[in-house]
This record gives C-alpha cells, structure tokens and sequence, in this order.
C-alpha cells in the first residue's frame, strides 16, 4: 500500500513502509528510512541517512492568509521543503513548504515527536528540539541550538548559534549567539532563577509591609 507519483526519484536501499505516500517530484536520497503511515507531499527533497517516522507530514501548506473583503484567504504555497543528511524526524511531526522561499531543516539535526514547523523556517545543522516545539513561519534557527519541549518561537525571528532555550519557554524576540533563556516571555534564565526566588518571597515580603 506504498503510493510513489510521477517524476519522484528514490535512491539507493531506501527503505518505505507500508501506508506511506510520496508525492510527485519528490527526491529521496539513499538509504533512508521511512515509516509507517508518513505523508510526502509535491516537491520535497530528503537527502542520505534520514529517518522519518510514523504519522508525520512534510511539505504540507502552510498556515499562511491574507483579508480581503471580510474573508480569510489562503496564501498559495509553491516553495519545497529540504531535508538534508543524517536528519531524524520523529512520529506526527508536521512540516509545511515554503510560500516562495523554501522550509531547510540542515544536516545532523533530530527532531522529536509531535513538533510543528512552520513555513519558510529554516533551521540550521546539529539541532535538537523536543516534543510540542512549535516554530512559527520565516523564523530562522542557527547551528546547534537545543530546544527543550513545549516551547513556542513566533515568527521572523533569528535564533543565533549555539543557543539552549528552555522547556515551556516562549521566545518572542531574537537571540545572539550562545544565549540561555527561559521563561514566558523568555529570558537570561539566571536573571529567571533570580525572578523566580523572588517570586517565592513574595508572601513573607506582603506580609512584613502589611505588619
């Protein structure tokens, strides 16, 4: 029950398992794997070495609209979505194409579970990001930056090497290079540990004022 459409090529010792789809104009570079029940749209490229894993979508579109006369219209997506070698992307990931630009996810970079990318992300080589991370469209991620679960990045903005964002943070501006940051929004996570031990005093703090 494997479906490959036209013009899509598939290397050498490429293993894809039953229930899965690959698009047309599709390339999928040698020895890489696919899993049960993945979806490959249009014009995806996945290079060697790639593992992908059951339930997950590339190259879908994008959330991406425009208003006009009161409506929400779709922005048609034409752009691809690149995987390059020795990339894993784990189980219900959701990975949509570019607008005109394309989606990169660069090489070595491992991609947990139930992780949203969106649109014209691009995101750099030795990555990891955990579970629920969602990444909002056009916003760029440089080399080895470590992305703990549930952290949300919103859109455009750049995230520089070498950065740990902490889990169940939310980075609403960019980052230089070697930052360490949680929180909501995300901060300096010593100047976090700082607020945090504040935060816990609070109520002695009340009560002596009060007194």
């Amino acid at each position: 029950n494997v479906i490959i459409n036209n013009n899509t090529s598939i290397g050498d010792n490429v293993i894809i398992k039953g229930n899965s789809v690959i698009d047309s104009d599709c390339i999928v570079k040698s020895n890489t794997c696919i899993n049960y029940n993945v979806t490959i749209n249009r014009n995806v490229v996945i290079g060697d070495n790639c593992f992908i894993d059951s339930g997950t979508t590339v190259g879908s579109e994008g959330f991406g609209t425009y208003k006009h006369e009161g409506k929400h219209l779709n922005i048609p997506h034409i752009g691809k979505v690149i995987i390059e070698d020795d990339v894993l992307i784990g189980s219900n990931c959701s990975i949509d194409r570019g607008t005109i630009n394309n989606t990169i996810i660069s090489e070595f970079t491992k991609l947990d579970n139930l992780i949203q990318i969106g649109h014209n992300v691009k995101i750099g080589k030795n990555c990891l990001i955990a579970s629920q991370v969602g990444i909002a469209g056009s916003t760029t991620v440089g080399d080895n930056v470590t992305i703990a679960g549930q952290t949300g990045i919103i859109d455009h903005l750049n995230i520089g090497n070498n950065t740990t964002i902490a889990v169940k943070s939310c980075v609403y501006k960019s980052l230089p290079e070697k930052s360490f940051v949680s929180g909501i929004p995300a901060i300096n996570h010593l100047d976090k540990l700082k607020q945090d031990a504040i935060l816990k005093r609070l109520p002695l703090i009340y009560k002596n004022i009060k007194k």
